[in-house]
């Protein structure tokens, strides 16, 4: 099939370059067959984000939205900070101690999924062909450069053979692919190794982002409230913290993050998450509730230092595909939608010439001209600090960075130590003991996964493939009590003991595509790689 852009991933960052342009070709009076793929059965339902939105780029975008059908909006109404002492103690921090980024007035609480589902039917009705539950499982290349993607296989068992029914991936080729998969995009990590597209810049940095959504008791919820947290239960070395946002109809959105630099291998972000919840400050909002949602992904969070070149022959990197995310105002949806946009201008412009060019230069200088770099520069100290000074070090040098010198602070930090070769051996770490879920407050990963409407077809091929069968038990086990354990929050991985003799298993139908194994696995042997298509969490609202 033959297309004039290929846009992959149906997130907030495709869906954005889609909608611009379909926008432009409108206004050229010019035809443009656009095809956006999401590897979810249908737009939203892989998205998870918190979600305060910064507006801006919807603003552009599409001006007037909130009076156009756009699912609640809920305008922040208030902002607090608390650092969590202990177990039940807390301090409010004073306004005047919140970095400006961090502060939301003016923003609005949404769900990131609806939203998206939305901007999925106004891409339709503008002409764009949205195909949901295809993911695009292979770049296509010719000619030294990318031609297109193809979508992956149906319809073939474990073992590789075809099954009855058995459907082949088909071809998708366009003169220009803007790639949008979100943070860690599997064909992202191919396309930076096959053009080299990291070597000027710092590793990318990345977290898990653990999230529920709860129907609060009527007298608890308070419509715009707002509230992050730093501290307790984590050790002052792991950066992190959690956040509650009261949203429309009586629904609590909260979460945790845990950036996935951390040493202590016996280290768990879901039952971090699991604990948190059990602070009185957490606890007085959702006690009494009702749990309907969960979902989790990682997040990048390395900023301007740890983008790669975003243009190379034939396509472009957009969004948290790049890692364009603002780790000072913990907001990446407004800066992965204006870079679609600005990628989908450039493609568009490009294609208006007589010879367009193999590599978009103008998107690069669109980038660096834009807000987004502007913001990047100024938080560009951010992360590094928090690594390099710890949590009080780290949050005294922001406020300063940001209050004080609006970050414009004469120098730049770097983190070039990857995430996961931060790990410390377990036999010189600390275990962590966590308590057992209550099923009022905290919950098993099982019965979390369910929340999340999982689903795979069973007898397919693991999409979780190991480039060294033996390394779990023979390395990772041994040093450092195979964290997959741990870091996966949805119970894929397991060492199965069979007398004295440890198995790696791998339960695949769990998987909720975070990919926090590709990121974290201390021998970088796992990869992610795309399963049929549909299949995965379809989540509902996050």
């Amino acid at each position: 099939m033959e297309f004039d852009v290929i846009v992959v991933g149906g997130g907030p960052c495709g869906l954005a370059a889609a909608i611009r342009l379909a926008q432009l070709a409108q206004a050229a009076g010019r035809e443009l067959n656009v095809c956006l793929l999401e590897k979810g059965a249908e737009i939203g339902a892989h998205i998870v984000s918190g979600a305060v939105l910064e507006s801006r780029a919807l603003d552009e975008l599409l001006p007037g939205w909130r009076e156009q059908g756009a699912p609640p909006a809920t305008p922040v109404r208030s902002d607090d900070f608390h650092f969590l002492l202990s177990p039940r103690r807390a301090l409010k921090l004073p306004g005047l101690f919140i970095p400006h980024p961090m502060r939301n007035h003016g923003n609005v609480i949404v769900s990131l999924g609806a939203l998206c589902q939305w901007l999925g039917e106004r891409a339709e009705t503008l002409g764009v062909n949205v195909f949901p539950g295809y993911p695009a499982a292979e770049a296509l290349y010719g000619n030294g450069r990318v031609a297109g993607v193809a979508t992956g296989e149906m319809g073939r068992a474990r073992d590789g053979a075809e099954k009855a029914g058995f459907e082949a991936g088909i071809e998708l080729r366009a003169p220009y692919t803007i790639f949008a998969e979100g943070c860690r995009g599997s064909l992202g990590k191919e396309l930076m190794a096959r053009f080299d597209l990291r070597k000027d810049c710092d590793p990318q940095h990345y977290g898990i982002g653990i999230k529920e959504i709860w129907r609060a008791p009527g007298e608890r919820h308070k419509p715009g409230a707002v509230v992050h947290t730093l501290g307790w239960p984590l050790a002052r070395a792991t950066e992190g913290g959690g956040f509650l946002y009261h949203a429309h109809d009586g629904l609590i959105y909260l979460g945790f993050i845990v950036a996935l630099n951390y040493r202590n291998p016996h280290l768990d972000p879901f039952a971090e998450f699991q604990r948190w919840k059990h602070h009185p400050r957490i606890r007085e909002a959702i006690e009494g509730g009702e749990r309907i949602s969960w979902g989790a992904r990682a997040v990048n969070k390395g900023g301007l230092q740890s983008l790669p070149k975003l243009a190379f022959p034939g396509g472009l990197l957009a969004g948290c595909e790049a890692g364009f995310l603002n780790g000072a105002k913990i907001k990446g949806s407004h800066t992965a939608m204006k870079t679609g946009m600005l990628a989908a201008e450039a493609v568009f412009e490009a294609l208006a010439g007589d010879e367009p060019p193999a590599i978009l230069a103008a998107y690069e200088d669109a980038v660096r001209n834009s807000w987004v770099h502007e913001e990047l520069w100024q938080a560009r100290n951010f992360g590094p600090a928090q690594h390099h000074f710890g949590l009080l070090g780290g949050s005294a040098f922001t406020w300063l960075d940001q209050n004080v010198f609006r970050g414009r602070l004469p120098f730049t930090l770097h983190n070039r130590e990857p995430d996961h070769a931060a790990l410390r051996p377990a036999a010189k770490s600390s275990r962590i003991n966590y308590p057992k879920p209550d099923g009022k407050l905290s919950f098993d990963k099982l019965s979390s996964v369910y929340l999340s409407a999982t689903n795979h077809e069973e007898d397919q091929p693991c999409h979780l493939t190991l480039a060294d069968a033996d390394t779990p038990i023979r390395e990772n086990l041994p040093r450092f009590d195979e964290p997959a354990q741990r870091y996966c929050p949805a119970a894929v991985y397991e060492v199965a003991w069979e007398g004295e003799a440890p198995r790696f298993v791998i339960n695949a139908p769990n998987c909720i595509h975070c990919k926090t194994c590709d990121i974290k696995d201390p021998a970088q042997n796992i990869n992610w790689i795309a399963p049929e298509g549909g299949g995965g969490p379809n989540y509902a609202g996050m």
